[in-house]
Formats: structure tokens, sequence, C-alpha cells
């Protein structure tokens, strides 16, 4: 077995102990919170009759201890069943794919427009000191002064809602549901408020990145040859440039959840994020979970596939 395979397998124990490190506090604290399920379903009113109270805690297995209460959920969810809801008691899986699709389209579009980071960057870089590049940097300040979701409420109330330019929120117009232009005028301003902070941050690093492969030695030698500037930039500088904003692909991924709660509440977008603030607020305990630990279970998923891209791009990684 290699060394990058021994890692990768050594890497995947620790995360799978991590993994389960965080279902356990995750369901103690649902558990010992304050207005916990007992507290949604009735089963701690002090009206509710004795026989009442007990037929409910026992359906929802309340009255056992919470290491049992624990291993019961786990064992669900390894099958796949993370339980009902609360509120509607439909199976939280169902809900959560009923969400998803809205989720991944928001998710697809922000990083899209984050891409335009990419040119960005580059025209900065060989434009060091210019005016596009001195533009570039006091917007690149500005964006990362101000919240970007309070931007985009600001840009609702002062522009959308007076003029009606831009959809106020949702995914469509209702009436207009298979028309696919009014649904990419929907998805312009929260994927674009979404993906200001990945443009920055991408033309950033990617700026930075190149003026530092640009001064190594094979770049230079590359020059004395006679080759064209073009070809020196794209084909040997720009790939060498892309090796350090590699995660920023893949934790796109893994912000799937955490990323969407903040921009599916401002613009009222229906995703998995918009639902789990409502079900937080609601105290629907199943939905928390189940988002808690897909989300968790993204992330590490995440830190590993950024180690295995590594190897791949970069041939001078080695792991032990």
């Amino acid at each position: 077995m290699s060394g990058t395979s021994r890692y990768i397998l050594r890497r995947l124990i620790q995360n799978i102990l991590l993994l389960f490190v965080i279902t356990v506090l995750s369901f103690a604290f649902m558990r010992l919170a304050p207005g916990g399920p007992e507290s949604f379903i009735g089963a701690d009113d002090p009206k509710m009759s004795p026989d009442l109270r007990s037929r409910i805690r026992a359906e929802y297995g309340l009255d056992d201890p919470i290491p049992v209460q624990y291993w019961n959920w786990l064992s669900h969810v390894l099958q796949g069943d993370f339980g009902r809801s609360f509120i509607d008691q439909r199976p939280v899986l169902d809900k959560i794919a009923e969400r998803l699709p809205a989720t991944i389209t928001l998710n697809l579009a922000t990083i899209f427009v984050g891409l335009f980071g990419i040119p960005i960057g580059i025209l900065a870089a060989v434009k060091r000191g210019g005016l596009f590049d001195r533009f570039m940097a006091i917007f690149n300040s500005l964006g990362n002064s101000v919240p970007h979701w309070w931007l985009g409420l600001i840009i609702l109330i002062f522009i959308a809602a007076p003029t009606g330019l831009l959809p106020l929120g949702g995914m469509y117009t209702i009436g207009k549901e298979n028309d696919i232009m009014d649904r990419l005028w929907h998805l312009l301003l929260p994927a674009t408020i979404a993906a200001l902070g990945d443009w920055i941050t991408l033309s950033r690093y990617l700026r930075s990145s190149i003026l530092e492969v640009i001064r190594l030695d094979y770049i230079r030698t590359a020059r004395a040859k006679g080759m064209n500037e073009r070809v020196v930039l794209w084909r040997h500088a720009f790939r060498n440039a892309l090796i350090p904003i590699v995660p920023f692909f893949v934790f796109s991924i893994a912000g799937l959840i955490s990323g969407a709660v903040i921009y599916e509440n401002t613009f009222s977008w229906p995703g998995i994020g918009r639902m789990a603030v409502q079900a937080a607020f609601q105290r629907d305990y199943p939905v928390v979970m189940a988002l808690t630990i897909i989300g968790s279970f993204l992330t590490i998923t995440g830190l590993i596939i950024v180690d295995i891209i590594y190897t791949l791009v970069d041939p001078r990684v080695k792991y032990t």
C-alpha cells in the first residue's frame, strides 16, 4: 500500500470517529436543551392526563435513558432513516429531498458567478500596479468590509422594491413556474450576492499566486528561451497558480447547507438552508439533526477530497 493510500485510510478512520463524536454531541444537545421534544409534543403539559403523557413519551422513546435513545436513533440513521418531522409527520429525508434541488441550483449558480474571479485575478496580476489592479484592490476591500447578506438586503430595500427591476424573493413568479428566463431573473441577485465573497477570494488568491509563480526559475527560463508571453502565462504559470485555490471548489460542495442558510433566508429562497432555520425555530429536532449530520458529513468528505486532489494536481505533494 502506497503512502497516499495509507494516509487516506488513516484519515477515513479518523473522520468516522469524528463524525461519531459529532452525532453524540448533537444528539445530547438536542435532548438536553430547554424546550426539548417533550415540550413540543406536549408531554410536559401539567394539564395532560398521566396516561396520555405516558403513551406520548413511550411513542417517542422519551422514557428511555439518553444513551438508549441515542442508540435507537443511530441505528435508524445507519439504515437511512432520520425519523419523521414533528411538524407534519413526514419523513425527514423526503422533506430534505424536496428542498434539495433549490439549494443545488443556487449553489451551482453561485459557483459559476464566483468563477469570474479567476480572469479578474489573472488580469490584476498581469496589470500589477495599474489602474485595474488598484480599482480591484479598492473593490475587494469594500466588498470585505460589509456583510454580504446585509448588502443584499440594502439592494432589495432601496433598488428592487422601489424599481421592480429585481424580484424581492422566491424562485419564480407565481404562474410562471416553467419560464426559464423568469427563474434566471429570480436567481440573478441571490447568486451574485452569495458569490461575492468567492469572487473576491478567488481574485485575490489567484493574483497573489500568479505573482509568486512568475518569479520562479522555470518561468524565467521559459521567457529566456523566447517563448510567447501568453504561452508562459497560461501553460506554465496559470496551472501551478491554481493549486492553492483547489480547496475553494471542494468547500463549495461542503458548504451546501451552511452557506445556503444565510442567503436563502435573505432572499426567501425555498431550499434546505431556509428549512434549517425554520426547523430550529419550530424545534423540529429530527430535521435539525438530519441537516447537522449531513452538513458535517459533507464537510469531512470535502476535506478528504482536497487531500486527494492535491496529490493529483501537484506531484510534489506526498503523504506518508
